[in-house]
């Protein structure tokens, strides 16, 4: 095609992937990455993550088929009708949508979506061996702990999101968009209105280790 794989994923106008199970999915991270809106499901890691971290993840372009609650037939029914209404968008619905979907790509980065992998990691390795540590436990459950915020709906003007200060840089539940991205700016109507947007918030565990007596 003469094509490099960037260039296809921006030419597409939505990704469908309903996978009845993927432990992350790449092809819907990616797309949000080049900002192109997508279906994905909540089997799959990307979809649980942004259904846990986004209020309302169809307004910034991410499309989340209920396949764990919903039979196939349900299921199928509503995979058809978010295709249905993305079709139904004007021009200028999609490219703001679109816009909304690159805003995203911040948190998708590997310098912060690495950590997450080391947590996963750190996580599976106390579970295995717990008495090989000492300190405190990192595993989700304590992880999840404190205060919670999910990312809102996407505000128009000013199109720049903006941090809290009293987010943890470290954790990736508790990053938010710090800048705003080149070449992306929201068109919508000036009537609409609404707050900076950000991430879901953790507070973050203590990194005082606990000291043994003999």
């Amino acid at each position: 095609m003469g094509l490099d794989y960037e260039e296809f994923i921006r030419g597409t106008h939505l990704g469908v992937f309903p996978s009845w199970y993927e432990p992350w999915g790449y092809t819907p991270a990616e797309c949000t990455v080049m900002g192109v809106p997508s279906v994905t499901t909540n089997l799959s890691g990307f979809g649980c993550f942004m259904e846990d971290n986004i209020v309302n993840p169809e307004d910034y372009g991410i499309y989340i088929v209920d396949r764990r609650l919903k039979s196939a037939d349900e299921s199928m029914d509503q995979l058809a009708g978010f295709m249905f209404d993305f079709c139904q968008k004007t021009r200028r619905q999609r490219i703001n949508q679109r816009n909304r979907t690159e805003r995203l790509s911040d948190i998708l980065d590997w310098k912060r979506m690495g950590i997450e992998y080391m947590k996963a990691r750190q996580c599976a390795l106390r579970r295995c061996y717990p008495d090989a540590f000492d300190d405190i436990d990192f595993s989700s459950e304590n992880g999840s702990e404190g205060r919670h915020g999910k990312l809102s709906r996407p505000q128009s003007i000013p199109g720049t999101p903006r941090v809290g200060d009293d987010l943890a840089t470290y954790d990736l539940a508790a990053l938010s968009i710090s800048a705003e991205l080149p070449g992306v700016k929201d068109q919508d109507e000036d009537n609409d209105l609404r707050p900076p947007i950000q991430l879901k918030m953790k507070t973050p565990p203590s990194m005082t280790p606990t000291i043994q007596t003999p």
